[in-house]
């Protein structure tokens, strides 16, 4: 079993953005991403936190705005519709999750296509679709597939099952592992979710299971094919009374029970997630490259 090690890949990714931030941009202003954050719920404070931190290493400029938990969605996609005409700014996010009360697809469309680095807006959805490379690719695929290619894993013609259909994670791995033209892709592709009867039938079919359940340890040994490359996007909270905090954080995956059996496996935390950051960093990146290509 290797141990695919999300936090070193990342770290040679944001390595190289940051020689290529600093070769680019010498002579003019840095890239900037502005982040948005609807109330203070804690994991998305630590979050952006994250982001902020990792874009000042790299060289990108990054503004905060907080809003109140009540605020309403004119008022939100105001906001957002300033960014877009703000020529300063080169990337937007806003964090997730949002109130129940606003329409969070609503929002991600607000943004616009060029600065839409979360990739979330239909406009680079439907370009996904059509295996456009000028678009922006939401962060969490982006990563998975960058993980799979540093980590020497073939994907042509292998059996990719991805458990979870979220705009944010599941649709659009599914659609780069499809993807003809590029690197990572020419899989035959599988979709499973919560729905799916006897999920660990067809789980335990995969060359490579991609999981974005939320579910600690809903993937035991028993679902997952001896020589399987496993990628776990599921982040989940258990007690832990041996942890200051009470708690600690798994996967979706029983990392000890498949590690094993499979040939490569991504840790919780340490593996996907530090992925998502530095694909975000090299969008922003992108953005700032496509504006200055139009002037």
């Amino acid at each position: 079993m290797e141990k695919i090690d999300g936090n070193a890949i990342a770290k040679a990714i944001i390595g190289e953005l940051t020689e290529e931030v600093k070769r680019v941009c010498s002579n003019d202003r840095p890239p900037k991403v502005a982040f948005i954050r609807v109330g203070d719920e804690p994991a998305s404070v630590s979050y952006v936190s994250k982001k902020q931190k990792t874009a000042a290493k790299i060289g990108i400029d990054t503004q905060l705005t907080v809003l109140d938990e009540a605020i309403g969605e004119a008022e939100l996609l105001k906001i957002i519709d300033a960014y877009n005409l703000d020529e300063s700014i080169d990337g937007i996010l806003i964090q997730a999750p949002l109130p129940k009360h606003i329409d969070t697809t609503a929002v991600f469309n607000r943004v616009s296509a060029e600065k839409d680095v979360d990739g979330f807006g239909r406009v680079n959805l439907g370009k996904l679709c059509q295996e456009d490379v000028t678009g922006f690719v939401a962060c969490t695929p982006a990563g998975i597939i960058e993980l799979l290619k540093r980590s020497k894993v073939d994907t042509q013609g292998r059996h990719a099952v991805v458990v979870g259909r979220s705009l944010i994670v599941g649709k659009p791995i599914g659609l780069l592992l499809l993807q003809r033209k590029l690197e990572g892709g020419n899989a035959t592709v599988s979709f499973c979710h919560s729905h799916t009867p006897d999920l660990g039938n067809i789980t335990c079919q995969a060359d490579i299971l991609i999981t974005a359940l939320g579910s600690a340890h809903a993937i035991g040994a028993d679902e997952v094919k001896e020589g399987a490359v496993v990628i776990d996007v599921g982040i989940n909270r258990i007690e832990d009374s041996s942890r200051k905090s009470g708690y600690r954080l798994v996967g979706d995956v029983d990392f000890a029970a498949v590690s094993p059996i499979a040939a490569k496996i991504t840790p919780v935390p340490g593996g996907v997630g530090p992925m998502t950051v530095a694909m975000l960093m090299r969008n922003t990146f992108k953005a700032y490259q496509l504006a200055r290509s139009v002037k």
